[in-house]
């Protein structure tokens, strides 16, 4: 026999109620036997009939346990229902209060805006009067620094050409000075010839070392004209400086080595002579001045010692 619980409560059971309801009836004119045999018969039918019995309650007791099953599913969904919309209704009302408090915030942002835009327009025109006349203030200072500054410039203008025509002027002297000297020493050595070389042989040789110093006067110029386009000024050259440097020359007119023989008593302008020297690399026309007379060359031009002069960039 099975018994089902309910999770409400324990069930009740009825009284028993047979399926089959016999009727006994005395009839008076059946036999003994007759009798035994209805007896027997109403007795096996209340055996049978308690098992079906049994089986219809614990069928009723199955469907109305079901029944409340379903009646607590009911319950629980409806609770559950009655919960979300509780829910429902307390995040409609969150949404709300937050709605609210939003709305209150960007009121509050928009009015902060508002005045912080204000004060920005007020900042921007105090600063917009004070820039037109800072641009007024630097107009002025710029007009007076260019009147003064065209004011130095045409002083100074007026003091360098002052200054160059009296440099034109001594450098014309000077040279004037030179050209008289080298006239003057013309003469003197042609007298000096006239009177020492009274035999043809030594007046041969002297004008032999006379066309040999215009070689070298040439040539000379020619080696001035090359270091001139090598040579940069250095910062520290000043006029009046003088280097004198030995320069070693091979038959071809290769440069072969450049040395300080003299110093200015400037390293900068001296290493800026030396250095212009030595980029001048070769000079063509020694060698033919070599191959026509490789004497002169040897007694010249193996080894040359020329003088250096910022003022004039040349030997």
């Amino acid at each position: 026999m099975m018994l089902f619980v309910s999770f409400s409560s324990a069930p009740e059971f009825e009284p028993a109620k047979p399926i089959v309801q016999a009727t006994l009836v005395q009839l008076n004119s059946k036999s003994p036997a007759t009798t035994q045999t209805d007896q027997s018969i109403a007795g096996e039918a209340q055996k049978t009939a308690a098992p079906q019995h049994e089986a219809e309650e614990l069928k009723q007791e199955q469907q109305k346990q079901e029944e409340q099953a379903a009646e607590a599913r009911e319950e629980r969904a409806a609770e559950a229902a009655a919960a979300a919309a509780a829910a429902r209704e307390q995040q409609q009302e969150e949404a709300e209060a937050q709605k609210q408090e939003q709305a209150e915030a960007q009121k509050e942002a928009e009015a902060e805006k508002a005045a912080e835009a204000a004060e920005a327009r007020k900042a921007d025109a105090a600063k917009k009067l004070a820039a037109e006349e800072a641009a007024k203030k630097k107009a002025a200072d710029e007009a007076a620094k260019k009147q003064a500054a065209a004011e130095a410039a045409k002083k100074k203008a007026a003091d360098e050409a002052k200054k160059k025509a009296a440099a034109d002027a001594a450098k014309k002297a000077e040279a004037d000075k030179a050209a008289q000297q080298r006239r003057d020493a013309e003469e003197a050595k042609a007298r000096a010839l006239a009177e020492l070389l009274a035999d043809e042989t030594q007046y041969q040789q002297a004008q032999a070392d006379e066309i040999g110093d215009e070689v070298a006067a040439s040539f000379d110029d020619l080696i001035r004209r090359y270091v001139s386009e090598q040579w940069r000024r250095p910062p520290t050259a000043r006029n009046g400086m003088v280097v004198e440097v030995v320069v070693s020359m091979l038959p071809t007119g290769q440069i072969t080595d450049a040395v300080v023989a003299r110093s200015s008593g400037d390293a900068g302008f001296d290493q800026s002579a030396v250095q212009a020297v030595r980029n001048v690399g070769r000079i063509p026309e020694m060698q033919q001045l070599s191959r026509d007379n490789p004497a002169t060359f040897d007694r010249m031009y193996r080894k040359r010692t020329l003088r250096f002069k910022p003022e004039d960039l040349s030997f």
